[in-house]
């Protein structure tokens, strides 16, 4: 509505609601529009990775569980815990039933073990890319809008950038083609370095490639770790979601390696906005504290920020 228009119809208004014999004013922030907010919370089924892994709860249980115990409604999946059945439909169609029944989102399934998009050797690199078709196909099957994926490879910087290039834009081009994103965390290596994965990215030049920075897997090697402020200023600009990794608390709440609201300024300043998942990976707590506390962390910083 043009300010004009509205100025004119808050004056009707007033006039219709005298002519009612209605005293009370209404105030002009009653027809402002609902701002959008900064950032909006899911959790990351690595959360739980040690109750998935040990039995205690299932890949179509863990939607319910973030609802239920967390009061989030969005979800993001790892690949291992599909068990092999992401490409049967009737297992895929449970899944997505529950969610849509609970009116739970999936967002993004997170992708490990199915090759190098940053092989060297063509062959297996070609081999790596067509794996991960079955899991944009399971993406867009379950609504989801994105995948996470790697870029690694064994070789010099340079030779794994331009081998992780073309694995990357081949998988994007697949991923265009099914309106799901292909994007990249660093997850160690050359990856962790923001300098080199921004790069990869804007090589790759498609608007389905992007980053998840993870806020805390800057490590490159035992011995080395990148600026872990500098690479998430590197990648927001391509980052079409973000993984809040925490690990150790302070009693005040906040994380004690990682500056959160100095991330999250950071952020902001990028004009960025999305989802933000919630990845507990510490020993400290148990899995359900430490998720606890990671959302109220961001809950926190999104007020004092939004």
């Amino acid at each position: 509505m043009r300010t004009t228009d509205r100025r004119n119809f808050i004056k009707d208004l007033g006039v219709l609601t005298a002519a009612a014999g209605i005293s009370s004013i209404i105030p002009l922030e009653a027809f402002a529009l609902d701002k959008k907010e900064f950032f909006q919370i899911s959790l990351a089924q690595w959360s739980f990775h040690k109750s998935l892994f040990d039995g205690k709860l299932s890949n179509m249980d863990f939607p319910l569980k973030a609802k239920k115990e967390f009061d989030i409604h969005i979800v993001e999946y790892v690949s291992p815990f599909f068990k092999k059945k992401e490409t049967d439909r009737k297992y895929l169609k449970e899944l997505k039933d529950r969610t849509d029944s609970e009116g739970i989102q999936n967002h993004l399934i997170m992708i490990d073990g199915e090759g190098h998009l940053g092989d060297l050797d063509d062959k297996a690199r070609l081999i790596a890319v067509e794996n991960h078709y079955k899991w944009v196909d399971a993406a867009k099957f379950l609504g989801c809008k994105t995948i996470r994926v790697n870029a690694a490879g064994n070789g010099s910087a340079e030779a794994v950038k331009t081998a992780a290039i073309e694995g990357l834009g081949k998988l994007s081009e697949y991923g265009k083609k099914n309106n799901i994103n292909i994007i990249v965390e660093n997850h160690g290596s050359y990856s962790s370095n923001g300098k080199w994965l921004s790069s990869v990215i804007k090589a790759v030049n498609n608007p389905y490639c992007g980053t998840l920075p993870d806020l805390g897997n800057f490590k490159i090697s035992a011995d080395n770790e990148y600026d872990k402020y500098l690479g998430v200023e590197e990648l927001i600009p391509y980052a079409k979601g973000i993984s809040a990794k925490t690990n150790n608390f302070k009693e005040d709440g906040e994380e004690r390696d990682i500056d959160y609201t100095r991330m999250f300024e950071i952020i902001k300043a990028a004009k960025w906005s999305g989802i933000v998942g919630i990845e507990y990976e510490g020993t400290g707590l148990s899995e359900d504290e430490g998720v606890k506390k990671t959302k109220a962390l961001l809950e926190r910083v999104r007020t004092k920020l939004g």
